[in-house]
């Protein structure tokens, strides 16, 4: 087993995880089988239990694993299916520990972070970098392991300690370290400063490691003088400092990387053979070219709550986008804050509530996606009917469907006052209510998580079509709360289908309406599983009906 080891310096979100899925590809493109691993410094057991606006979406497993949004990058990139243990926090690490000290497995033994918490992260990433990942059962040649955060912070400081150790545990031979930094330009000179990347390599040698490639973000591609000045100061080749400057899309990465001789000097370092022909990065390349080739744009609206960081809602702007690929146009979001629709924020806000309704309006389709708490669900009620009675294309997850659902039940059954039990536990019409096996006391992995089934039991609808004539779906689950089965009769009776149902408990998994160009709600999240050639069924249906008003 290779290791690829991935950190960063300087600071945070400078696409580590890009990087690292990025260089993925590109071992992946010579033949070899990849797998990933993110290591989290937060004591948190995961991230199931954090707000978007924190640290971005929560990115559910098949396996039911909460995870960070870096393992979406790595499944899309890589096309791989991961597991809740490919995430390794903190919190994993000292529960294991501990669980361990109670049982008496350290014999009397004090319990420190050197030696019990590094060879537990150590024991980890070598148990779990043989797990297969990619579905044939075989066992990956090559595992990426992406540190979190920034090198230096306090919380980080074991994880560190413990690949010095695992570098000499796996061979030398067998273990690279890239390092990912900023390059920042200051001033009308516009000068490339090398200082910061000198400081973050020193604090990286100073705890025992020694990068064998910088990958360096900048706007501009790098220039040769800065690249030798990079290579003096932090005892690096010349040839292995890397510019990572802005692309014209996220697709271009591997392609940058590779045309800088990466692929040749990793597989150099690691003893890999590297084949005569690359199919895999031909398509890559085919595929950022047709990326950029596109004109024509589909305008949705994302009618949300946490519009203020977009990395809330990744990979529903990913399905969107791998979808308008697949259509042949660009992708343009207009994002809504949902609480801006309601008519009690005119007061507050009369111009932009008037700014969200004509943004609505401009779009060609409207997709809600999913969310927690009461703050903008009757904005959300209010978009799902304004695309019902003007149809417009509509898509509805997770949270999505059951807005679509209370709308229906107050608006055409005339129920007033319908509502989801999350918001009013007093509704006269109880439309969403709280599924018997959940927990009101413990937050952490009490949700209904993961890859379940979901039947079809009608050919006659979208979803058959757009799952390729499949009548078993596998999607992934994150929610409490289920429509009422007392009321899907009425529901259907006054022309919401419920197309799809699960296998366990007949839970309502798909709803269509009659008569209406596409309005389509899933209770799953369907985007987890999109990839850039095989977009989400659902989303690329959004982005046909749009296109189709287009």
């Amino acid at each position: 087993m290779r290791f690829i080891v991935v950190s960063g310096g300087v600071l945070s979100g400078l696409g580590k995880g890009v990087t690292a899925s990025s260089i993925g590809v590109l071992m992946k493109s010579i033949g070899y089988r990849v797998s990933a691993i993110k290591i989290d410094p937060y004591l948190n057991i995961d991230a199931g239990t954090m707000s978007p606006f924190e640290h971005g979406e929560v990115f559910v497993l098949d396996d039911g694993g909460e995870v960070d949004l870096d393992l979406g990058n790595y499944e899309r990139f890589l096309d791989i299916t991961l597991t809740r243990d490919n995430n390794l926090t903190t919190g994993k690490v000292y529960s294991a520990v501990i669980e361990a000290e109670r049982r008496g497995d350290y014999l009397g033994k004090t319990v420190q972070v050197v030696p019990h918490i590094t060879d537990e992260i150590q024991n980890w990433l070598e148990r779990v970098a043989a797990i297969p990942v990619d579905g044939n059962g075989a066992e990956p040649d090559i595992c990426i392991v992406e540190l979190g955060g920034t090198v230096g912070d306090i919380e980080s400081a074991p994880f560190v300690e413990a690949l010095r150790q695992f570098q000499f545990r796996v061979g030398k031979e067998n273990f690279v370290l890239v390092h990912v930094s900023l390059v920042p330009v200051i001033g009308v000179v516009g000068e490339q400063k090398t200082k910061p990347t000198q400081h973050t390599v020193k604090e990286l040698r100073a705890a025992g490691l020694s990068p064998d490639f910088l990958v360096c973000r900048a706007e501009e591609p790098l220039l040769p003088a800065t690249k030798e000045k990079l290579a003096l100061f932090c005892h690096v080749e010349p040839s292995h400092v890397l510019s990572a400057h802005d692309v014209s899309n996220i697709y271009r990465v591997p392609q940058m990387l590779n045309e800088q001789g990466v692929t040749e000097m990793i597989a150099e370092k690691l003893n890999l053979e590297i084949p005569e022909s690359r199919p895999l990065y031909d398509d890559w390349v085919a595929m950022a070219d047709r990326v950029d080739s596109l004109e024509k744009t589909i305008n949705i609206a994302m009618v949300g709550k946490y519009t203020g960081l977009t990395d809330s809602y990744l990979s529903v702007i990913k399905a969107l986008q791998h979808s308008a690929f697949k259509v042949g146009a660009k992708m343009e979001i207009s994002w809504v804050e949902a609480a801006s629709l309601e008519a009690k924020f005119e007061d507050k806000d009369s111009e932009k509530y008037a700014e969200s309704w004509a943004a609505l309006k401009a779009a060609h389709g409207v997709l809600v996606p999913g969310g927690f708490g009461i703050r903008g669900i009757e904005g959300k009620i209010l978009a799902a009917q304004y695309a019902r009675e003007n149809g417009v294309p509509y898509l509805g997850v997770c949270l999505g469907l059951q807005v679509a659902v209370i709308e229906f039940a107050r608006n055409v059954l005339g129920l007033e006052g319908a509502n989801s039990t999350e918001f009013d536990d007093k509704t006269p019409h109880p439309t969403v209510i709280f599924m018997p096996e959940g927990s009101k006391t413990h937050m952490g992995a009490t949700m209904r998580l993961g890859s379940r089934q979901t039947n079809l039991h009608t050919e006659d609808c979208h979803a058959f079509r757009l799952y390729g004539g499949a009548k078993k779906i596998h999607e992934r689950h994150r929610h409490r709360y289920e429509v009422n089965p007392d009321m899907i009769a009425d529901l259907e009776a006054a022309g919401l289908r419920f197309v799809g149902k699960d296998t366990e408990a007949q839970r309502m998994e798909i709803i269509e309406l009659a008569d209406h160009p596409y309005y389509f709600g899933t209770q799953y999240h369907p985007e987890f599983k999109s990839r850039p050639n095989r977009p989400s069924p659902p989303f690329l249906g959004l982005v046909e009906a749009a296109f189709k008003r287009l």
